[in-house]
């Protein structure tokens, strides 16, 4: 029976559902390491959640880096021990226009971030979990409605979160030898600064601008503690949650 507390490693931890998806994590007992690019973020966070230093480590980060990367699984390790849970949460959109006028350097920003990010996170997290004892753990993938059908004038994002449910799957699939297992939450809107225009009126198929119901991060938030607490014989390969009169079944 495992009598130690589980270390998770969240990435974009400084805002949205990376900060509260941390703060469930040190509620429901884990120690986390919240990585992020503003160490000023993170530190909120940090504050926010109300755990002690012997629980919580902020780490200031850029995901599209290797040698950033390497730090924070390094002082990871360092600090807490081992890796059990990694949440590659890291991401970024840029402002939705047509798929020929975007310019390369926005397309390569998005992709950096969500795709090579969550590769390079999840190669440091698989190191780890190879070799610590007791082995394995498990990774959970932002994905996003956005894997499995696109909005208007958003390429550059619906083809990076369509990459991460390749990750997933070949993570799962190369993980399942050593104990690790990979699973994605696939997120509808929340309420975030990201998700919560939709309430306010976005772009949708036939040429309209119309309203999108969203839900609070906290059922976002139990989902992800949910994974994360599941033992190592079980995944879940695919969650979806989205407010229900979100129009996703029918989209387009």
């Amino acid at each position: 029976m495992e009598t130690f507390a589980k270390v998770a490693v969240v990435t974009g931890a400084g805002s949205g559902i990376g900060r509260e998806a941390a703060k469930g994590l040190l509620a429901a007992g884990f120690k986390v390491v919240l990585a992020g690019r503003r160490l000023d973020a993170l530190e909120e966070s940090v504050r926010q959640s109300g755990a002690g230093s012997d629980r919580v480590l902020a780490c200031q980060t850029d995901v599209r880096q290797p040698s950033s990367v390497q730090a924070l699984f390094a002082r990871t390790r360092e600090t807490f021990g081992r890796v059990d849970v990694l949440f590659n949460n890291a991401g970024m959109n840029v402002p939705p226009g047509p798929l020929e006028e975007l310019a390369f350097d926005r397309w390569s920003e998005v992709v950096e971030t969500i795709l090579n990010g969550s590769f390079l996170c999840t190669q440091e997290a698989v190191r780890i979990m190879k070799s610590q004892t007791p082995r394995g753990g498990r990774i959970i993938n932002n994905g996003s409605v956005s894997a499995h059908v696109p909005r208007p004038h958003g390429v550059a994002y619906t083809a990076a979160k369509h990459a991460i449910s390749g990750l997933t799957k070949s993570t799962a699939l190369e993980g399942r030898a050593f104990d690790i297992a990979c699973g994605q939450i696939d997120i509808g809107n929340a309420h975030t600064a990201m998700g919560g225009r939709m309430s306010k009126g976005v772009l949708q198929a036939n040429g309209t601008i119309a309203p999108e119901a969203t839900m609070q991060l906290k059922h976002v938030t139990d989902a992800v503690v949910y994974m994360a607490s599941l033992p190592l014989e079980v995944n879940v390969p695919s969650l979806m949650v989205m407010a229900t009169k979100m129009p996703y079944i029918g989209r387009g």
